[in-house]
């Protein structure tokens, strides 16, 4: 049976409150929702989620090398962005660097516990999937709309 994943644009999109049986819940997906909390009440939720599944051992926890993969990930996109940008990149949308680091160390822990990601933002996480060979899912081809 397939072991999926959710990226955080999947759980928003979707309105996500249980989780299906084969699923890890990434630990870089709760920081992003909790981050992002609506109130103390929606936050107190994804504390207690991410709790439940560290319990379960369903909990993704990103280890020194996902971090440092992660790190390369970026540096080759960049590097791919200069070479097609004529030696000089081209600027990015504010935040965007810092939101396709958390999706790359999305993946990268995810590879590692052998995870699908489900996601919708798939064309970023395609580009990552060049240098990190993850297994990817767009959200409407799981949940079929």
């Amino acid at each position: 049976m397939p072991i999926y994943t959710f990226d955080t644009s999947v759980v928003i999109a979707y309105k996500i409150r249980e989780l299906p049986n084969n699923f890890l819940l990434s630990a870089v997906v709760i920081a992003e929702l909790t981050a992002s909390a609506a109130d103390d009440s929606s936050r107190k939720v994804f504390e207690a989620m991410r709790r439940d599944y560290e319990k379960l051992g369903a909990l993704i926890v990103p280890e020194a090398d996902d971090w440092l993969t992660a790190s390369r990930v970026l540096y080759w996109l960049g590097q791919g962005r200069k070479k097609t940008g004529g030696g000089k990149a081209p600027k990015l949308v504010l935040g965007a660097s810092q939101s396709m680091f958390l999706d790359a160390l999305i993946a990268v822990s995810a590879r590692r516990r052998a995870a699908t990601v489900v996601t919708n933002n798939y064309d970023d996480f395609k580009a990552i999937q060049y240098y990190c060979p993850v297994k990817l899912l767009r959200g409407s081809a799981y949940f079929g709309r």
